[in-house]
């Protein structure tokens, strides 16, 4: 990730001057760009396709991209401009006003991280404002097993965690590891296991 910008920004002044090339979250005012690796896209896509199979099969009222950015807030109050590796997103929520940008307000149905070396992100900072925007369900692909031996183990293993928001608006989390399928409330009848997530 390299930054862009030094001038504080609010999160419609971040849309006002989104660049045109490249991905941009918008981090603490500034604009920062989202690099990653051909293995990282690769198990983004392998999600983004699965998801859109079971969408197109169920007939389900959801799209799903790798473009959306949506504002969150953080604990101090802070605007933040996140861009998911993949946004499931309410169809009808999507299609509101088909001429705006990519940008939401309002809470999508599933957001998923890829983690790479800024991997507090996603399990700290992220999982923060994902629940306090009320996203349904948030879940962290950690195929490389970089993250913190509280959430992968000793030894550590590569993990998908599926966060799920409960009635008291806090994330339950459960851990999925080599052949276990993993359980969806989005997508009940998806039927992928955490291996080959993790080895897309």
């Amino acid at each position: 990730m390299t930054t862009s910008t030094k001038q504080k920004l609010t999160f419609d002044q971040f849309i006002d001057n989104y660049p045109e090339e490249g991905f941009y979250e918008l981090v603490n005012g500034e604009i920062i760009e989202v690099r990653s690796t051909r293995n990282h896209d690769d198990v983004a896509n392998f999600l983004l396709f699965a998801f859109n199979d079971e969408i197109r099969q169920l007939k389900l009222n959801y799209v799903v991209n790798n473009t959306a950015v949506f504002r969150t807030i953080t604990a101090s109050g802070t605007e933040q401009g996140r861009k998911p590796d993949v946004s499931v997103i309410n169809r009808d929520t999507w299609r509101s006003n088909r001429s705006d940008y990519s940008a939401l307000e309002e809470p999508i149905q599933l957001a998923v991280e890829v983690t790479s070396t800024n991997w507090e992100d996603d399990y700290i900072d992220k999982l923060d404002e994902y629940q306090r925007l009320g996203i349904s369900e948030y879940w962290i692909v950690d195929y490389l097993a970089i993250g913190k031996r509280e959430y992968l183990g000793n030894p550590k293993v590569p993990s998908v965690f599926v966060f799920l928001l409960d009635t008291d608006g806090k994330y339950q989390l459960t851990k999925f590891t080599g052949t276990e399928r993993i359980i969806s409330r989005t997508f009940p009848e998806l039927s992928l296991t955490a291996e080959q997530v993790l080895t897309a």
